[in-house]
C-alpha cells in the first residue's frame, strides 16, 4: 500500500464511512439533552443511524444535498459529532470552533504532527478520544496505516480519555 498516496492525497480519502463501532464508540459521552448536528453525514449514515438508535436528537446535511459546512447551519442543533473530509483540516476545524458550540469530529492523529491543531487548539480545549485498535474504513482495504481519534471540545469528561472499537463491535 502506498502510505503517502492514502495519507496525502487531495480529496481521495474525503468520502471515508465510519463503520458502526466508530460511532458507538462516541455514544456515551454524548448527552440525551442536546440536538446533534452531523454537518457530513446523509441519511443512511452511520452518525445517523447510531446515534437515533440511542436515543439522541439528529440533524444531518451533506454537500450532494446543497449544504455545504461552510456555509450552511441547520436551525437548531447543539453539538457536531461527524467524521469530516480529511482535506482542508484546519479549515474544518475552525468553522467547528467558530460556533462556540461542543463538537466531536473524527480524524487521523497524525494531524498532531501539523501545526495547524496547535495554533486552533492553543487557546481552546482539546478533548481526545483515542483507541488502542485502528479504525478499518470500508474501501480502504485491511492495512490500514495511521490511527484515529475524535477531536472533541466540550464532550468528555477528561482531556484524554482511551475507548476501545472492539468493546463496540470491531471484528
Amino acid at each position: 500500500m502506498n502510505t503517502r498516496a492514502v495519507l496525502y492525497s487531495p480529496g481521495r480519502n474525503d468520502e471515508c464511512t465510519t463503520p458502526d463501532y466508530g460511532v458507538k464508540a462516541i455514544v456515551p459521552y454524548l448527552s440525551d439533552r442536546l440536538v446533534y448536528w452531523c454537518p457530513f453525514d446523509e441519511g443512511q449514515s452511520q452518525f445517523v443511524i447510531q446515534l437515533r438508535a440511542a436515543g439522541l436528537a439528529v440533524v444531518h446535511s451533506h454537500i450532494r444535498e446543497g449544504q455545504d459546512f461552510y456555509t450552511y447551519e441547520p436551525p437548531r442543533w447543539d453539538a457536531i459529532v461527524s467524521n469530516p473530509p480529511f482535506t482542508n483540516k484546519a479549515g474544518i476545524f475552525r468553522r467547528a470552533l467558530s460556533f462556540g458550540k461542543p463538537f466531536a469530529l473524527l480524524m487521523s492523529l497524525t494531524w498532531l504532527n501539523d501545526s495547524a491543531p496547535k495554533r486552533l487548539f492553543r487557546t481552546r480545549p482539546l478533548e481526545l478520544l483515542m483507541f488502542p485498535e485502528r479504525m478499518r474504513f470500508p474501501g480502504m482495504g485491511s492495512k490500514i496505516t495511521f490511527s484515529t481519534a475524535y477531536f472533541c471540545t466540550g464532550i468528555l469528561p477528561q482531556q484524554i480519555c482511551v475507548g476501545s472499537l472492539k468493546e463496540n463491535g470491531m471484528q
